[in-house]
């Protein structure tokens, strides 16, 4: 029993050292298959294309009248009538009646001035008849030499023919008050403030409204320096023969949601001669003709002082590579696909507007760019595209990139030399072999 004790450690050593033997001298017969990369990020992918793209350059301002003026009055008067358009909002015609003045003590004046030229006209009578009386005296006397012109009261009669005049001129000055006793407005326009009153006594220079004029109304937009190679500035050289009307001029559209979905019509009629010196941006002014008229009765008429967004219409870049804003990080880099591999690739912003950017660097037509937001992740990663321009994808593992489209790696092979084929399967062989020691 002692002896059964001692042996039995020894006996299972020798079992198991028969075991590991056994084990090592008979190697499994089927070798383990090398597992392929699994990609981990499904993501959407968009076919870059080169077309000709129109610039419009996004701007903004508020809107003022061409002309704006205070309407006066220059003549004192008591107001008794007032006409019907004359209130904030009311349109007007050029030379309709505003405001009528009392003309009572006008028409006065008018007949006092009169009276005093018939006075100077009789005493001019008066002092030419004696100043052709002298002269025949002059003459009566002898004389043969032409008479001084104290003896033929020629400072006299100078002086009656001055104070015609004078009549004349006050005449005149009466008939102008009471010409101007009916306040008339001076150009079409709108009346945009109200300040006086039916029977209200105004006197010369009191203020009656503030007006402006609605031929058309001007928008001041500035231009961002990245956005002034875009765009055709009506600005003609000084010296050239070419003028602003023999220039093609930009158009611009304006939009407002201030009263719904708002938008009207314009063209930038001229360039400012120097660059604001807050924002340092340079600002070109356009119009909108007619904002009152029968082509904008179908939109609310627009206001003056009312904030507008416009799209002025720039140059056409040929050949453009275009790209959503949300596909770059950092504003200096987007991620494209090659061989279902990510790829980080560097750009260079030419333009960009809210929503898109156009690359002059980086990317080439038939790229596929990644449309879908990306967290941390490496240049390299294997990724599977469910997506192309929103349609499906099957089998993802053909993509490739700068091809025209899906062609898959058949189409590379067929492209391949005979010394390329062999290249390749040489390298495949040795990446098996390296494969398979490890597994080992």
């Amino acid at each position: 029993m002692k002896l059964i004790r001692k042996l039995l450690p020894i006996l299972v050593l020798i079992a198991f050292a028969v075991t590991a033997y056994v084990v090592v001298s008979n190697p499994p017969t089927i070798k383990k298959s090398r597992q392929e990369a699994v990609a981990k990020l499904n993501i959407e992918v968009t076919k870059i294309k080169a077309e000709n793209l129109k610039i419009d350059v996004e701007s903004y301002g508020t809107v003022k009248p061409r002309t704006q003026s205070i309407l006066y009055s220059q003549v004192s008067g008591q107001i008794i009538e007032i006409n019907p358009k004359f209130r904030e909002g009311g349109f007007f015609e050029k030379g309709e009646t505003l405001i009528q003045l009392d003309k009572r003590d006008l028409l006065t004046n008018i007949q006092i001035t009169k009276s005093a030229l018939f006075n100077a006209q009789q005493a001019l009578q008066e002092e030419q008849a004696r100043s052709e009386q002298a002269e025949q005296d002059w003459v009566r006397l002898g004389n043969t030499d032409k008479a001084p012109d104290l003896v033929l009261r020629k400072p006299q009669l100078m002086a009656a023919q001055a104070k015609v005049l004078s009549s004349e001129a006050s005449l005149s000055q009466a008939k102008l008050a009471l010409e101007r006793s009916d306040i008339k407005a001076p150009y079409t326009g709108r009346i945009l403030k109200k300040e006086v009153d039916i029977g209200q006594v105004v006197s010369p220079n009191t203020q009656l409204a503030e007006i402006y004029a609605v031929d058309y109304v001007e928008i001041r937009l500035p231009i961002k320096n990245k956005d002034l190679p875009y765009v055709v500035l009506p600005e003609p050289n000084r010296f050239s023969s070419t003028t602003v009307a023999n220039i093609e001029l930009p158009k611009v559209n304006f939009y407002s949601d201030l009263i719904g979905e708002q938008s009207w019509q314009g063209k930038v009629v001229r360039t400012e001669g120097a660059l604001d010196a807050k924002s340092q941006q340079l600002f070109v002014v356009a119009q909108i003709n007619d904002p009152y008229g029968k082509e904008n009765s179908a939109v609310n008429p627009i206001k003056i002082g009312q904030y507008v967004t416009a799209k002025i219409s720039g140059k056409v870049i040929e050949n453009a590579i275009t790209i959503p804003n949300k596909t770059i990080y950092q504003g200096s880099y987007v991620y494209v696909v090659e061989d279902n591999l990510l790829k980080r690739r560097n750009i260079n912003i030419v333009w960009q507007n809210r929503k898109s950017s156009v690359i002059d660097k980086g990317l080439n037509e038939n790229d596929f760019l990644v449309l879908t937001p990306l967290g941390q992740v490496s240049s390299g990663m294997r990724v599977a595209i469910k997506s192309i321009d929103g349609e499906p994808v099957v089998n993802s593992n053909k993509l490739k990139s700068n091809e025209p489209g899906i062609k898959g790696h058949e189409k590379e092979r067929k492209n391949l030399t005979p010394e390329q084929r062999e290249l390749r399967k040489a390298q495949r062989e040795k990446r098996q072999s390296n494969t398979n020691g490890a597994e080992q």
